[in-house]
């Protein structure tokens, strides 16, 4: 499967205890629920999503993965030719080989690519492209472990060392504004993408369909959307559509 040949608006499916939740600010316990994670992945392919971002929150949290057979569950149940990328406690290059033999298409690493970098190049030797590296950034700096340790890493710089190490692709969240609906950080995703040639998936405060519109000028190739289409804010198509005529 290619990477985003066209830019792709991206619905997150976040897993705690088994079931969908939104968090904000990245906070435990903040989370809204809503349902079941099979009828919520089966109502965003319906209503016109390419792929889907999955996250288990607690595996995020914990470091391990707690959700496996919630996670199980959605990937059996989504059509071929929908891609899946899941995140959230995948430690190991043999945990994530196991996930995408499973039918993943993208396993994103967060803590785990910081921490041990290898890993990033051990994914890629068997499962070429697979690997997104997740740099979640907070005040100008790349964060880990539940976003709660600063590493001093400059993001920008952290996407071309994990390119360079064989990552697929960039997951780029800002912390500072994730799951509160006030915007993005348009400047931020731009020195990103200008320090790499992969894909760059934007996430984190999209409130409008014009924050939308604006990560695609700052040329990431998608946007991941939570909160915002779970609350209603937009639809999945009224973002897509957007994004197409931007």
């Amino acid at each position: 499967m290619s990477h985003f040949p066209s830019f792709e608006v991206i619905p997150a499916v976040d897993v705690q205890d088994g079931e969908v939740v939104q968090l904000v600010g990245g906070e435990r316990g903040t989370g809204k629920r809503y349902g079941d994670p099979v009828e919520a992945a089966d109502r965003w392919i319906e209503a016109g999503a390419e792929t889907l971002h999955l996250v288990d929150l607690d595996g995020a949290f914990e470091g391990e993965r707690v959700n496996a057979d919630a996670i199980e569950a959605v990937v059996e149940s989504v059509p071929d030719g929908i891609g899946l990328q899941l995140g959230g406690g995948i430690r190991t290059a043999e945990g994530a080989r196991d996930l995408l033999d499973l039918g993943l298409d993208r396993v994103i690493l967060g803590t785990a690519a910081v921490e041990s970098p290898e890993i990033v190049a051990e994914i890629d030797e068997t499962h070429p492209g697979s690997v997104v590296v997740s740099l979640d950034a907070k005040d100008g700096e790349v964060v880990v472990s539940g976003w709660t340790e600063g590493t001093g890493l400059d993001p920008a710089e952290a996407a071309a060392r994990y390119e360079a190490l064989g990552a697929g692709a960039i997951l780029f969240t800002n912390v500072d504004v994730e799951g509160q609906l006030e915007g993005i950080d348009r400047d931020a995703v731009e020195s990103v993408v200008d320090a790499v040639d992969i894909p760059v998936i934007a996430s984190g405060g999209v409130a409008t369909t014009d924050d939308v519109v604006a990560l695609k000028a700052a040329g990431a190739a998608a946007v991941v959307v939570g909160t915002a289409l779970y609350e209603g804010a937009f639809t999945l198509r009224e973002a897509q559509d957007a994004a197409d005529e931007a």
